[in-house]
Order: C-alpha cells, then sequence, then structure tokens
C-alpha cells in the first residue's frame, strides 16, 4: 500500500489556509476518486482508494500540524507500512507563491510538521511534494498571520491550478515515476 499524508491542522478556522495546503490537495485527490474520509484510532482521517490497481491510503492527520509526524508513525506502525511508501503533502513559504517541488530527503527547513515527521520516524528520507505559498517578508507575527489567512480569489485559481498539477504528479508516482522524473515533469 502506499500513504499520502496531507498535512494541515483540523478545524473550522484552519480550511482553506495557507497552512492547510497539504489537506486542500489531498482533498482535491480524494473528490476525484470519490473517497470518503472517516476517523481513525491512528489519529487521522483516512480513505482507501485504488488507483489502476494501487492500493492507496489518504491520510489527514488530526493532531495538528506540530504533531504530525505522532500519525504518521501510527499509520506506518499499525499497516506494518514503510517510509519508502509515503508521500507528504507539505507547504512551504520559502517556495514562489503557485511552485511545486518534489524533494526526497533533506531538513525540515523550519517547518514543523515535517520536524515531528522526522523526530517520530528517525529518519529524513521521505518523499515530499512540496506546495509554494510565498513569504511575506515581514517579522514573525505577519509571518504567522499569512500562513494562517487564507487565500484571495485571485490566488485562488492559482490555487486550483496547483491542485490539478499535483493530483497528475499524485497518479504518476503511484505509477512508479522515480524522483527524477517527478521533479523534471512537475517542478516550478
Amino acid at each position: 500500500m502506499k500513504y499520502i499524508f496531507g498535512l494541515g491542522n483540523i478545524g473550522k478556522k484552519y480550511e482553506n489556509t495557507r497552512h492547510n495546503i497539504g489537506f486542500m490537495a489531498i482533498d482535491a485527490l480524494a473528490e476525484k476518486y470519490n473517497a470518503t474520509f472517516l476517523p481513525s484510532k491512528q489519529f487521522a482521517y483516512t480513505a482507501k482508494i485504488n488507483i489502476d490497481g494501487v492500493a492507496v491510503m489518504l491520510v489527514k492527520p488530526t493532531t495538528y500540524m506540530n504533531e504530525s509526524g505522532q500519525a504518521v508513525r501510527a499509520i506506518l506502525d499499525y499497516y506494518n507500512g514503510n517510509i519508502e511508501d509515503v508521500l507528504v503533502l507539505v507547504d512551504d513559504m520559502d517556495m514562489p507563491f503557485g511552485k511545486l517541488r518534489f524533494r526526497d530527503k533533506g531538513s525540515a527547513g523550519g517547518h514543523n510538521g515535517l520536524k515531528s515527521i522526522m523526530s517520530h520516524i528517525g529518519s529524513s528520507n521521505f518523499l515530499r511534494l512540496k506546495f509554494g505559498v510565498g513569504h511575506p517578508n515581514h517579522e514573525k507575527q505577519a509571518v504567522i498571520n499569512y500562513v494562517l489567512g487564507q487565500f484571495s480569489q485571485q490566488e485562488q485559481i492559482t490555487v486550483n491550478e496547483m491542485f490539478d498539477r499535483s493530483t497528475s504528479a499524485m497518479e504518476s508516482w503511484l505509477h512508479g515515476a522515480n524522483i527524477e522524473t517527478l521533479s523534471n515533469q512537475f517542478n516550478g
């Protein structure tokens, strides 16, 4: 089985915010395949789908962003999964708005959700698809307000385009595309 984790924060006040773009992207994939998320005992909402013969579990942690690793560890332990079969969808303020980028390893880059996953699985070697949300270039409080802010109507057009591209990117990964192929096709 393959696992796609969309990172975000649970709750009405966080819906459609920049920090929740991982939730939003996984919702776009789930909608395409008519998947329904159900609560699980592994600190997440999960949906199981099959894409061209590949069993896939879509996961939205309910631990809030800063403890995402708790859900990743619990899901992998419960289903006897491997980190090599994981894709994490995450926002990235250091990337220009509207850009996508695959990374197969590396630091958390200050992202608390990635830090939590690395801490709980003991490795930074896992595939992630990063969504560029841009950066306000201001002090800390402005950054917090920015990532927890919603997209404007104009930005939502670009966000929807990102979801179309990310859905294709996830499907390519599920069909066995390696990091080089994924990067060449979808980064940018």
